[in-house]
């Protein structure tokens, strides 16, 4: 090959666009977490979340649920497996891993002393959007339902549903591919439930994955596409939402919870 065609097709390879990521926004493979003092938190779980789709975790205090979101945000490292992020693994490029990925916690900590429009600039910043406006932080928040005259409030007075209204605004604003919700619905009375849940539908049909871990079974029977359930670190049962309709979710999620206990169970898993 002369050195000018060696070259012409050197510069076509390099001007290739990059292959784009078509698997699972979140994906568990064979995630196990055993702590130090023996304690196995999670065993083996394996599960995917694909743009579009809600998948909601539920179990009981120490069923596992935090330590997925935990491995996931690469705050532990796996013992076994691997937490999966738009196919980066979180615990080898924990950096690129986490500019995919939006985390709403709980308790959302923000700045007290700061108002939610003030939090929205400097956590959007933080996180590297210099680009948005004021007009962008009001629209935002008038898109989570907190109203406008708030805007300019510090949030020292605000409810526990209105912080949690600032943390969805800030992931909003990162605008990343995949999100984690750590008991969402936590502490929320009915209104600012109903809100929040017709924001994750929204957030849905923009091809948002959403991993949310809760107590909530009527919340996560009306919204999630997945639900698994998760007792002593295992995944004991995962169905699609549309399979369970016609059953009393509630009475089986206490069966597969007393079920499990004491024995192994193998995960029910849907096609």
């Amino acid at each position: 090959m002369s050195q000018a065609a060696s070259s012409s097709s050197t510069s076509q390879s390099s001007s290739q666009a990059p292959e784009v990521y078509s698997g699972p926004r979140l994906e568990a493979v064979n995630l196990s977490k055993r702590y130090e003092d023996g304690a196995l938190a999670l065993d083996k779980v394996s599960f995917k979340v694909n743009p579009g789709e809600i998948y909601a975790m539920l179990g009981g205090n120490g069923a596992g649920k935090t330590t997925t979101i935990n491995l996931f945000l690469n705050f532990i490292e796996p013992s076994e497996g691997e937490a999966r992020i738009d196919g980066i693994v979180a615990h080898k490029d924990p950096l690129a891993a986490k500019q995919k990925l939006a985390y709403v916690s709980e308790n959302v900590m923000l700045y007290p002393n700061f108002t939610a429009i003030q939090n929205l600039d400097f956590f959007a910043k933080l996180g590297g959007k210099t680009d948005y406006s004021k007009d962008d932080y009001r629209a935002v928040l008038l898109r989570v339902g907190l109203q406008e005259a708030a805007h300019n409030k510090r949030l020292k007075g605000f409810s526990k549903g209105m912080r949690q209204k600032c943390g969805i605004a800030i992931a909003i604003l990162k605008d990343a591919p995949a999100i984690l919700l750590d008991e969402p619905t936590s502490g929320l009375d009915p209104s600012a439930g109903r809100e929040f849940i017709r924001l994750l539908t929204d957030l849905r049909s923009e091809g948002k994955a959403i991993l949310m871990s809760t107590h909530d079974i009527f919340r996560a029977k009306e919204v999630a596409d997945t639900i698994g359930i998760m007792n002593q670190g295992v995944l004991v049962m995962e169905r699609a939402a549309a399979d369970l309709k016609g059953e009393n979710l509630e009475k089986l999620y206490v069966q597969y919870m007393a079920g499990h206990a004491g024995s192994e169970q193998n995960v029910e898993t849907i096609n």
